[in-house]
This record gives C-alpha cells, structure tokens and sequence, in this order.
C-alpha cells in the first residue's frame, strides 16, 4: 500500500539528503577504490556510488513501496503504481574521481509519458535545483532562488555546453561542432551541472549524445519547469535517452534543432 505522509518533493528531498550523507565521505578521498564497467573505455563506478543508490531506495521502501525504481547502479524494480523513480546516485562520476564538483545526485519521478519532477543535488558545494508543475526552485549558500531561463534569442549570442569534446560519435561530434561554430561560447566538462545552469538562467544551451534515461530525466523535468525545452535531435522527446537539445527558450532551441537535425 502507498504511503502518504510525505509529498513526493519531500520524499525526493529526503532521498537527496540521504544521497549527500552516505557520498560526501567519499569526495576527494586519495584512496578512493574505482572500477570500471566498460572492457573498452572507461565508465567508473565507486562505493560512493553504490552507497548513495543503496541510501535512497531505502528511502523509497519506507515511503513509496509501491512505485517503481530505475537506478544506475542496482537496475529495475517494477511498481504497481504506473510511477517510477529514476535515479543516478553520481551522474559525473569521472569528475568526482577528478575532485570537480560538478557532478550530481539526478532523482526524477516519471510517469507514461516521461518526468514530471525532478531534482538535481551537488552535495559538496550544497545547491539543489527542483523543477516540477509546482515548482521552479534553487537552494544553495546564498539562499533560495526562483529558476528562470534566459532569453536569448540568437545563436551568436548563446553559451553551450557539453560533457566531452568527443561528444559521442563522430557523426554526434560533428552536429555538436555544427552548432558550436556559431555561439558566442562553448565551454565542457560539467556534467549535469551544465543542465542546472541553464534553469538558473547562466546558459542557453546543453547539446549532448550517448544518454541514458537515468542522465537526463530529473535536467528535463528542472529545465522544463524554469521554462526552457529538452529534446532530442530531431524534436522528439529526449527522457529515454541518446542525443539531447536542451534550450533556454523556444528561439534558441529551434535555431539549433535547425542544424542538429542534419545529423
């Protein structure tokens, strides 16, 4: 049976607080033991990441049961509810073996037709970045702030960013590079930070490929909420993952969905 005493942004809430205590012992520890998922590349995982997914569905079996989970590190849960919680304990892994705090607690409560709260958490520097139909809403050291996208209108004026130079394929690096070549600045390496600058009104656009949905539904649902738009490249919805378009606002967007969609 579902339980009710907390609203799901208090049991998101709750989760990332959990996320925070079980990860922080963990950050810029020189000892630190790393894996690697990937025999061809690398794809770290560590304790910090295990620990912190462990800490939240933990969470959920106290206060939501019956809801589904989709998690990085332990995988798929089936609910009874037609809910699931989507959740990347370290989305950022690299940059947290590297000691960047740029890297993020990703939750999302997703529905049929994708996310429709997300929270995105940066445990060391203490920011927390909620969007949902309720609310638009940052809180880090300098206090609580309303999120609100920018409004810039043209490429020429626009700052990108994204994860790795690579940025996927090749044919993704260059639809990437097609976009690049007219904004005014492009930086990298930020993770899902990059998706809570562009809610916090710093950036206009993240351009990404190779998601999966764990990476990208809670940025969707914060993004959506602060009035920006997340696709794919071709327009389409973007919460299963693969190549993401995320915009400030609907002339940015189409400006570039315009050039990606050659690719």
């Amino acid at each position: 049976m579902q339980k009710t005493s907390l609203n799901d942004l208090e049991v998101a809430e709750e989760m990332a607080d959990a996320a925070r205590e079980a990860i922080l012992p963990y950050f810029r520890q020189s000892n630190l033991e790393t894996s690697n998922k990937l025999s061809g590349g690398f794809d770290p995982v560590t304790i910090a990441d295990r620990e912190a997914e462990k800490a939240m569905r933990e969470v959920l079996a106290r206060h939501r049961p019956d809801d589904g989970i989709f998690g990085e590190e332990f995988g798929q849960v089936q609910g009874s509810t037609g809910r699931t919680w989507v959740l990347d304990p370290i989305d950022g892994t690299r940059g947290f073996i590297s000691g960047t705090p740029t890297w993020g607690v990703l939750i999302a409560l997703s529905g049929q037709d994708g996310p429709i709260m997300g929270v995105i958490d940066q445990p060391y520097i203490g920011e927390r970045f909620l969007g949902s139909a309720d609310i638009a809403q940052a809180v880090g050291p300098t206090g609580t702030m309303q999120l609100s996208t920018r409004s810039t209108r043209t490429l020429d004026e626009a700052i990108l960013f994204t994860t790795f130079p690579e940025v996927g394929s090749l044919q993704d690096r260059a639809g990437f590079e097609a976009v690049a070549q007219h904004v005014r600045l492009t930086r990298y390496g930020m993770d899902c930070y990059a998706y809570a600058l562009l809610a916090a009104g710093q950036v206009d656009l993240v351009i990404e490929s190779g998601l999966n949905s764990y990476d990208i539904q809670a940025p969707i649902a914060v993004i959506q909420a602060a009035g920006g738009i997340v696709t794919d490249w071709q327009g389409g919805a973007a919460h299963n993952g693969g190549r993401a378009l995320a915009a400030a606002n609907a002339d940015v967007h189409a400006a570039a969905l315009e050039i990606l969609r050659n690719y």
